[in-house]
C-alpha cells in the first residue's frame, strides 16, 4: 500500500509540477502576444502619423501635388470655411491647396489616432494655415502595407 501511495504522489507531484510549467509557458506566450501588439499597435500608431506626413507639409509648402498624395483616388473632402461649405475631390482639394499657396506660419498637433485593425481615424488641429485654425477628422485605411487618407471632414474656427 506504502508503495502504491508513493507511486500516486510521485504521479500528483509530477502532474501538478507539468500543469504549472504548461501554465507558465501559457502566461508566457500571452504576454509575448501581449507585447507583440503593444508594438504592433505602437508601429500602426507611428504609420498614421507618417501617412499624414505629406498632407500636413503641403499646409506649409502649398504644395497641392504634395496634398494629393496623401489622399486614395476615391478619397472625399467636405467642410466648412466661414460658413461656407467646400465639398471636393482630392483633386479638387489638391487645386485649393496649391491655390491658397504657402503657410509657413502653420503649427499643427495630432489631437489623437484610433485604429481597428485596417482602418483608422485622425484628428488634427492646425493653426495659422493662411490665417485660419481648422479642426480635421481624418479616415485611413492600410491596403497592401500602406496608409491613405479616404476622406476628410473639416471645419474653420473663427479666424486667428
Amino acid at each position: 500500500m506504502k508503495k502504491v501511495l508513493s507511486i500516486l504522489t510521485i504521479g500528483l507531484f509530477a502532474f501538478t509540477f507539468n500543469a504549472q510549467s504548461e501554465t507558465n509557458n501559457n502566461l508566457k506566450t500571452k504576454k509575448m502576444d501581449s507585447e507583440n501588439k503593444e508594438l504592433q499597435s505602437f508601429n500602426d500608431y507611428k504609420d498614421v502619423a507618417a501617412a499624414l506626413e505629406p498632407y500636413i507639409n503641403s499646409a506649409k509648402s502649398g504644395d497641392g501635388k504634395l496634398s494629393r498624395s496623401a489622399f486614395y483616388g476615391h478619397a472625399h473632402i467636405i467642410g466648412s470655411i466661414e460658413g461656407q461649405v467646400y465639398n471636393m475631390t482630392a483633386d479638387e482639394f489638391g487645386g485649393a491647396v496649391s491655390e491658397g499657396g504657402p503657410s509657413e506660419n502653420v503649427k499643427y498637433h495630432i489631437a489623437w489616432i484610433d485604429i481597428s485593425g485596417p482602418a483608422a481615424a485622425a484628428k488634427v488641429e492646425f493653426y495659422d494655415w493662411n490665417g485660419f485654425r481648422f479642426t480635421d477628422f481624418f479616415l485611413l485605411f492600410k491596403k497592401d502595407g500602406e496608409w491613405k487618407i479616404s476622406g476628410k471632414v473639416y471645419d474653420s474656427h473663427n479666424k486667428n
